[in-house]
């Protein structure tokens, strides 16, 4: 697999949407630039981001928006990092609270600058949320936290509903597409997640980076392996830019379908798979639905 540029043939029907209304998006947009706040749905210029911010909705992106690893499928800035805002726990819930959500989902960058990685402000997000929201419920998509475990269960002591670490893709494909993470240490920290804490766990794999059907039973079986909850699957689409990996191939929805039974079959409870399936797309909804199928 290689990064450099070459022509890809026109994007296939199903992976064509309709431009979105502008209004609701430019409104939230405004709100989160006045309060400082930043979503991932933006940094990552993520393909639901029309869909989301339309029905209100959005992931929240804490410890600043500027990354300290240099993923190749990752459209997030790279370089180093200002000081943590204090303030930020505090204006992330009244945000949520001013939109209107009971459901929050909340990730962050990378901040291997940190001695925690910026777990303490996982942290104090979600008890901000608690006191802030009466009965709201979030989800934390992590980092690797470079497989300490101190920082782990700092983030799990808030009581998140579920606790989100993706894989990303395939092990042999790791070390290509994740900059400085390891296969085998996001499954220690599913597992640990599991061990220290009552959230239900969830991780994710892109597709079409040139992994095989072989390769991705065997990613199944190691997610199922560590009693991963919940599974989601969805098509790697390049961000502009020389820089990124280059799709290598678009999956059919038909596919999507197939490899979510397989998954299935490996052990996962809930699966959802799609072209446009992301980490955190439909999250309360898939959580609900977890929880619902999984008691």
């Amino acid at each position: 697999m290689s990064t450099c540029s070459s022509p890809l043939p026109d994007l296939p029907s199903w992976l064509k949407r309709p431009l979105p209304s502008q209004g609701e998006i430019a409104k939230l947009k405004e709100g989160f630039r006045s309060s400082g706040l930043h979503t991932v749905c933006e940094s990552a210029r993520c393909p639901n981001i029309g869909e989301c911010f339309s029905s209100k909705t959005a992931t929240y992106m804490i410890n600043g928006n500027v990354c300290t690893r240099v993923c190749g499928f990752c459209d997030v800035k790279s370089g180093r990092p200002l000081a943590l805002d204090p303030s930020e726990p505090a204006k992330l819930a009244n945000s949520a609270k001013a939109i209107g959500l009971s459901y929050v989902v909340v990730t962050a960058v990378n901040r291997d600058d940190l001695p925690d990685g910026g777990a303490s402000q996982f942290k104090a997000v979600g008890e901000a949320l608690k006191s802030t929201i009466p009965g709201v419920e979030f989800e934390f998509l992590i980092p690797d936290f470079n497989g300490k475990l101190e920082p782990l269960v700092t983030v799990l002591e808030c009581g998140p509903a579920v606790l989100n670490h993706n894989l990303e893709t395939v092990r042999r494909l790791t070390p290509e597409v994740r900059n400085k993470a390891k296969f085998d240490r996001s499954l220690e920290v599913l597992s640990n997640a599991k061990t220290y804490g009552k959230a239900k766990t969830k991780t994710g794999l892109m597709l079409g980076l040139g992994e095989t059907r072989e390769e991705l039973l065997e990613a199944f079986e190691a997610a199922s392996s560590v009693q991963v909850d919940i599974l989601t699957l969805g098509q790697y689409l390049k961000p502009p830019g020389e820089r990124y990996l280059k799709v290598e191939r678009y999956l059919p929805e038909e596919e999507f379908e197939d490899l979510k039974g397989l998954a299935e079959k490996a052990g996962i409870p809930t699966v959802y798979s799609g072209p446009f399936v992301r980490s955190s797309f439909h999250a309360g909804e898939i959580a609900r639905q977890a929880q619902k199928s999984q008691n």
